[in-house]
């Protein structure tokens, strides 16, 4: 994915805050504009759209900060009750639920996200709420697994599997979810024996990103991957031509459709704590649900739309339809920490 550093209309140096020539005051100076202060973690260049869209259709600009989600945690941290962060925006639960835990986020009440996002998408008190999903599946080589050998992420631990697993490193937030789902599906004595035994059947020592590990399976590495759906459907359409014939050699598998379903985990936002603009802020997280916000984040960035009846970009839609896990993302993303600690005791780098 491509970082996207330039700012809407703003930015700010380390030492204060500018804006143009003229500066720019914290609190009643701020909430009198016609702006939304968006601390955002999401770089995927197609976002600019869904950006100006909501700009043309409310008049409210966007002043935009990109940066990793934890430099941001960071910042409002040290901003405190001056921060002029209105929404944070990250690609994970783990993160959008750290927000929370450091009393970052505000609880906020609203028909129109409560009406358009499934219960297990969204905080239950309202401090955030996810506004698309990745699924996190088994990816394997067509000419060398059959999809009756796949059935869940339990069933990755088989001896069977022994050198032909690919997969990020401990550190990834994906992963740590993904544990921390397993943690709440079976307890840590159980989650502990799964992760030793999906190391042990580790192709390779983890590096590198989702793309790379569906490389190494298309590559003859590894036999099957972990990935984010997302990662494989960029690949499928990419202007790299290495890209393409790497992906056109494996399938999509969902695991745990006979029991709880398959991981997804979200991309959500929240409303900062000393939001300058709250009612702003609130009407962007509301926008974000909209019929053609859920279609940029479906056709833009290859990711499922959390509003039922929004449409699935076709790419991913070729896959077919599948059984979701209903587990509330908070849920994992509170026992990332402890998902860790099991990762690192199982020998997982």
């Amino acid at each position: 994915m491509n970082r996207v550093r330039r700012s809407i209309g703003w930015t700010i140096a380390l030492g204060g805050l500018l804006a143009g020539t003229a500066s720019l005051l914290p609190g009643a100076a701020w909430s009198a504009e016609a702006v939304v202060n968006l601390y955002s973690a999401r770089h995927y260049n197609t976002d600019e759209k869904l950006y100006s869209t909501f700009t043309e259709r409310t008049g409210i600009k966007i002043n935009r900060i990109d940066d990793d989600a934890d430099k941001l945690l960071q910042r409002m941290q040290a901003e405190g009750g001056k921060s002029p962060a209105d929404v944070f925006l990250t690609v994970d639960a783990g993160r959008i639920e750290r927000a929370r835990q450091l009393d970052l986020l505000q609880p906020i009440k609203s028909e129109v996200l409560e009406k358009a996002i499934p219960a297990h998408l969204r905080d239950p008190y309202g401090s955030w709420y996810g506004f698309s999903k990745r699924a996190r599946v088994i990816v394997y080589a067509k000419d060398r697994v059959k999809p009756g050998d796949l059935s869940s992420y339990e069933a990755l631990t088989d001896p069977k599997w022994k050198g032909r697993i690919a997969i990020r490193s401990s550190t990834n937030i994906y992963n740590q979810s993904l544990t921390g789902a397993m943690l709440a599906a079976h307890g840590p004595d159980k989650t502990l024996a799964w992760a030793k035994g999906l190391v042990a059947n580790f192709a390779r020592p983890p590096k590198g990103g989702d793309r790379d590990q569906i490389s190494a399976v298309a590559a003859g590495e590894a036999d099957i991957a972990i990935s984010n759906t997302y990662y494989l459907a960029h690949m499928l359409t990419s202007k790299k031509p290495e890209e393409r014939a790497a992906a056109e050699k494996v399938a999509v598998f969902f695991p745990n459709q006979g029991d709880r379903g398959t991981h997804v985990n979200i991309s959500g936002g929240g409303v900062a704590k000393n939001a300058p603009n709250k009612a702003n802020a609130i009407k962007f997280l509301e926008y974000l649900v909209s019929p053609e916000a859920q279609a940029y984040f479906a056709e833009g960035n290859y990711e499922y739309p959390v509003v039922a009846d929004a449409k699935v970009s076709p790419v991913i839609a070729a896959w077919g339809r599948f059984k979701e896990d209903q587990l509330n993302a908070g849920a994992f993303a509170q026992n990332n920490a402890e998902a860790l600690k099991i990762m690192d005791r199982a020998g997982w780098k």
